[in-house]
């Protein structure tokens, strides 16, 4: 056995010497891959799948290596790098240098061996594809991954159709039967379903095995006349089944070491060798071919018949092969009529011509061919990564299509164009020209995108010469056949002006698509394509030509054009037939084919360069578009602009109107807390002019009462004087006790009179008092005022600090802005430092309001001591002169001491009361000092009464009638003095409350609030 190790090489041959394969294995070659380097190691193969022949054998390694081995030739290529581990292969495609590879990142991919270009890639799957099964065919192909099956169409390599299972259950492996259309299905629940492969139909269900003999498949294998069907697993089982007659024939048990079976094959000679009999009893296992695994423990094992006991033998040293080489003889025209794909040109056009069109399901195979598309993918996808070109961007405003990916591929197709060659960017009827294609091949881009560059290149030739004109030279060409055919239609049109830039152009430009139906246009381009490139202007002439007799009835431009452009009830088979025989009968000379190239094909690789056209017309519209995108951008950007800022005036004037609708509701608030305290202010001005007017009705009912017991005293005085003068003018002899009655009664009026002042004095000090407690309660509120002032200033220095910051913020904004606030907050400023300043200055106005009213106060204490001075000095001198004239008067005296008495005891009990009360309404006023003092004061005075020496009994006759006169002059000036002082203090009180009142009111602010 041989040894192929294919190292770093791309190329060489498979083995060195005629190969012969061993006695008991068979082994032909061992082929290997190693890689040499700093490590060296052997690159294993992954996947391995042989062509229909057998004569060739596709193999992929885990690093994405594709090589091809040509058993027949001793020949090994590498095809292909795709840089990622194979998952799957399949070589049985139509096209047979093409073969599909399953990747690792789940996408499939077709290649070309000769070409080593990519041809196709499939996307679709979201697992690893596990097995590729491509039909008898070559057209389809289904892979499989342990989620999904898809079935694809190997000609547009577009999805047909998808099989969804549950995730439970699984998919082990989808595959077409050989020789039927069937595809066979095998899930991992060891079910396993037949479908019908034209309507996926499920034709059967295999039954499930008996119990005992249950196993979970994994591999599947089918004979090549696709009857029997084997499947195994992890066991030592297998499983054989007859598809015709969905049983169970067989079950095969291999040796007990064998665990598992990964790969299942049948061999062209084992079995039934194709045929249709099912094979005969099978032994337990014959054969173990272990050994011949590169140094692996996986057992693979031969089962053979019962009756074939002779040992396995070669069929010679000769390896049957089948040639597949043209034959030498071919003429150059066959190979000019040869197709890709296998088809002829001219039998093509032969069925053409037989039956009038292609059939709709091989139409666009057909096409393909006959344009022979090379299909370059890398080619077109640097294209498509050039991105959309700038004709191109806003198409949807002039063509506006609902479906948006009909508007995709339009877009994406015509930037393609447009990248490929300028003119294409410039040109106004592309979109036209190219839409039909693009309607019909919109799933595959590269193939629309081919076909309209292949029908620009060949059947729109000489179009461009005269851009931006219509091809005049064309046109001329269309009037030349038409006048050589019908020169009656011609002179018609020449009659009414109808140039061919009004019957011929529309119909050029749209290529045919405004006045044809679908199946029409399809039929028309069935025969364009088939022929030369001529014919295509032979079809205008015959759609005019077939045309003359509505066109001859035509007398205005108008309705020549409406014709050209819309629909008409026209046998679109007799144009083509008058096509074919224009084509026929036109002259030489004036005949298209003369002027017109034959059809060439794209090249392969990279597309041809299209430059039949005048570059510096189209190079002049492009500096121009290009100057109006300029221009027009600018004027988008100065229209953003001018948005913005009209947006940013709307929302400053918002701004602005929201902050005046502040302010003004801001006002309003302030005017109604202004009205409110004022209000207020009003009810407590009447509330305190009620309490004066109830003080002053106190005042003076205390006053009247005053008044009334002065006057009953004086007329119980008066009345005493004329008794004691009766007395004196009636009774001389009773002198003594008259004058004992008039001192008594003097005594009693001295001390009627002490006590009147002492509740003058009493009511004097607690109006002191309560207007000490009016001044204290103002003076709180004054505090209080200064307090709610200071949290004010300190929230307004709050509110600047914030102001202040977002002034800071915003200082880039608008510089004007900025200096009309820094002057708006200047302005604030300067007023608010005024009304602090104002503030201070009232602040200080009231501390020398307050200085001054204390010093009125101490001056009235000063004024209210010497009063009270005066007084004790006039009651000390009174008593003086009474005690020296009492000396007399012992009894009386007696009586006079316990009067005193009790009057004293009430008095102290009196003055206690108003003691505690002034204690509890000012504790730290003077107030109390000076009752204080006037309670001792009394106290001396009534001890003075008391202390006052009693003199021996005085007869009442030792009093003369000058003492009496001189005593009751002395008792009267005492009456005026004590007059005189009551009416000082009466008016230094009113003073006092005026000033009060008048300089020392609390200084009211109005209710207005500080704002930023």
């Amino acid at each position: 056995m041989q040894r192929c190790d294919l190292g770093g090489r791309e190329q060489g041959p498979v083995w060195h010497r005629k190969p012969k394969p061993a006695a008991r294995q068979g082994a032909i070659v061992n082929i290997i891959h190693s890689a040499t380097g700093y490590h060296s190691k052997t690159i294993r193969f992954l996947n391995v799948a042989f062509d229909s022949s057998g004569d060739s054998l596709l193999a992929g390694d885990h690093q994405g290596n594709i090589y091809v081995f040509d058993l027949n030739g001793n020949r090994f290529n590498l095809v292909q790098r795709t840089m990622q581990a194979c998952t799957a292969l399949a070589f049985n495609l139509r096209r047979k240098t093409e073969f599909l590879v399953a990747l690792a990142d789940y996408s499939i991919k077709c290649f070309d061996t000769e070409t080593k270009e990519l041809v196709s890639w499939m996307r679709g799957h979201d697992s690893s594809v596990s097995s590729i099964s491509v039909h008898g065919s070559g057209k389809y192909a289904i892979t499989t991954s342990p989620d999904t099956a898809q079935l694809w169409d190997l000609d547009t390599f577009q999805r047909k159709r998808k099989l969804n299972v549950r995730q439970s259950v699984g998919i082990q492996k989808v595959f077409f039967l050989p020789l039927s259309n069937t595809i066979l299905s095998c899930f991992k629940d060891n079910s396993v379903f037949a479908w019908e492969f034209d309507t996926l139909h499920c034709k059967y269900q295999l039954p499930t095995p008996v119990e005992g003999s249950v196993l979970l498949y994994k591999v599947f294998a089918v004979t090549r006349d696709g009857r029997i069907f084997v499947a195994g697993g992890k066991s030592n089982h297998l499983h054989l089944w007859c598809l015709e007659s969905k049983q169970l024939l067989r079950i095969i048990q291999m040796p007990t070491k064998v665990r598992a079976v990964r790969h299942l094959e049948f061999l062209p000679d084992s079995f039934d060798g194709g045929s249709n009999q099912p094979p005969p009893p099978l032994f337990k296992v014959v054969e173990d071919w272990s050994t011949c695994k590169l140094g692996t423990n996986k057992l693979t094992m031969r089962v053979t018949s019962g009756r074939s006991e002779r040992p396995w033998k070669s069929r010679g040293n000769k390896i049957q092969t089948r040639s597949l080489k043209p034959q030498i003889n071919t003429s150059l025209e066959n190979k000019e009529n040869e197709l890709p794909g296998g088809l002829n040109k001219k039998r093509l056009q032969a069925l053409l011509k037989g039956f009038g069109e292609y059939p709709a399901k091989y139409r666009m195979f057909v096409w393909r061919s006959l344009l022979q598309l090379p299909e370059n993918h890398l080619a077109f996808s640097n294209l498509i990564d050039k991105g959309t070109h700038s004709a191109f961007v806003h198409i949807q405003n002039e063509y506006p299509i609902k479906s948006r990916k009909l508007l995709r591929v339009l877009q994406r197709t015509l930037s393609a164009l447009a990248h490929w060659s300028a003119i294409f960017g410039e040109t106004p009827y592309i979109p036209l020209l190219a839409f039909p294609f693009i309607k019909l091949f919109q799933n595959n881009q590269l193939i629309c995108f081919e076909v309209v560059a292949t029908v620009v290149v060949n059947f729109c030739q000489h179009w461009f010469e005269y851009f931006p004109n219509p091809p005049v030279n064309v046109l001329s060409m269309v009037e030349n056949i038409l006048a050589h055919h019908d020169k009656e239609l011609l002179q018609h049109l020449i009659k009414y002006n109808v140039t061919s830039q009004v019957y011929a152009w529309p119909l050029l430009e749209t290529l045919f698509s405004e006045v044809l139906t679908r199946e029409e246009w399809l039929k028309v381009f069935d025969n364009i394509f088939s022929n030369h490139p001529s014919y295509f202007l032979m079809i205008v002439v015959a759609y005019v030509i077939c045309s003359r007799a509505p066109l001859l009835h035509c007398n205005q431009t108008e309705d020549f054009e409406y014709f050209f452009h819309h629909r008409n009830n026209l046998d679109i088979n007799v144009v083509i037939k008058e096509a074919y025989h224009l084509m026929e009968s036109t002259p030489v000379d004036i005949h298209p084919q003369r002027m017109l190239d034959d059809f060439i094909p794209l090249t392969k690789g990279q597309y041809p360069v299209f430059n039949k056209y005048p570059k510096f017309i189209v190079d002049y519209q492009t500096q121009e578009r290009e100057r109006i995108r300029q221009d027009e951008i600018e004027y988008l950007r100065e229209r953003q602009l001018v948005h913005e800022l009209e947006a940013k005036a709307q929302a400053r004037k918002v701004e602005d109107e929201a902050w005046y609708r502040k302010q003004e509701l801001l006002q309003e608030a302030e005017e109604q807390r202004r009205k409110m305290l004022l209000e207020e202010e009003e009810k407590l001005a009447e509330q305190r002019q009620r309490l004066a007017a109830v003080k002053r009705e106190l005042k003076i009912k205390e006053l009247q009462l005053l008044d009334a017991a002065r006057q009953r005293f004086l007329k119980y005085q008066q009345d005493q004087r004329q008794m004691e003068l009766k007395r004196l003018d009636d009774e001389i002899a009773r002198k003594a006790s008259v004058r004992e009655q008039e001192t008594a009664a003097a005594a009693q009026d001295v001390e009627v009179r002490q006590m009147e002042l002492e509740s003058q004095r009493q009511l004097f000090e607690q109006h002191l008092i309560e207007d000490q407690e009016t001044v204290m309660q103002e003076m709180k509120g004054e505090r209080d005022t200064s307090r709610r002032k200071a949290d004010l200033e300190d929230r307004l220095v709050q509110k600047l600090v914030e102001v202040d910051q977002e002034e800071k913020q915003k200082a880039q904004m608008a510089a004007e802005e900025n200096l009309a606030k820094a002057e708006q907050k200047c302005i604030d400023t300067d007023w608010r430092m005024q009304a602090l300043h104002k503030l201070r200055c009232e602040d200080q106005d009231r501390e020398e309001h307050y200085k001054e009213i204390a010093k009125l106060l101490h001056d009235n204490r000063v004024k209210e001591a010497e009063l009270l001075r005066t007084l004790k000095e006039a009651e000390e001198k009174k008593w003086q002169e009474i005690a020296q004239k009492k000396a007399q008067l012992e009894a009386e005296q007696k009586a006079a001491a316990a009067a005193d008495e009790h009057r004293k005891q009430f008095l102290e009990e009196e003055m206690n009361d108003a003691l505690e009360l002034a204690e509890k309404l000012q504790k730290e006023d003077g107030c109390f000092e000076r009752l204080h003092d006037l309670k001792a004061g009394h106290t001396e005075t009534g001890l003075g009464f008391q202390q006052v020496p009693k003199p021996g009994n005085v007869c009442l006759n030792d009093l003369s009638v000058s003492e009496s006169s001189s005593h009751d002059r002395r008792r009267e000036e005492l009456a005026r003095k004590e007059w005189e002082l009551m009416a000082q203090v009466r008016q230094l009180r009113e003073k006092l409350t005026s000033r009060a009142r008048t300089r020392c009111s609390p200084t009211r602010f109005p209710a207005t609030k500080w704002t930023p």
